[in-house]
């Protein structure tokens, strides 16, 4: 899913797989033995989530999870919230070039009906 997004790529970095955007980190499998994907995102943005999702979203323990490193529980987490956690990372390290075009991140349905209301 992670690969979806525009210009996204695999990538490793200290032997665990991550996802990339121009280089830039914005999801991690680096503790997927524990069940958990990481997203990176802004600390603002971790509590967004947190609050709205406890049961699926925690941060990283240390340093890392008070910086906005978000830990998502995967046996838990539904592919739409996934997507839209996914989506919000990517958007955090996206070139400003890829965010301003909106045909980029929609699906081609979603992109027709917000066009038409």
């Amino acid at each position: 899913m992670a690969l979806s997004f525009p210009e996204s790529s695999e990538g490793q970095h200290f032997d665990v797989p991550d996802f990339r955007v121009a280089g830039k980190i914005f999801a991690t499998l680096g503790l997927q033995r524990e069940g958990f994907g990481v997203l990176l995102l802004t600390p603002e943005q971790q509590a967004g989530m947190v609050a709205d999702a406890p049961e699926i979203f925690s941060p990283v323990p240390g340093g890392w999870g008070r910086k906005g490193s978000t830990r998502i529980l995967l046996a838990k987490v539904t592919p739409d919230v996934l997507e839209s956690a996914l989506r919000t990372a990517w958007l955090g390290k996206a070139p400003r070039r890829l965010v301003t075009q909106p045909s980029k991140l929609r699906h081609e349905g979603k992109s027709e009906r917000k066009h038409n209301s």
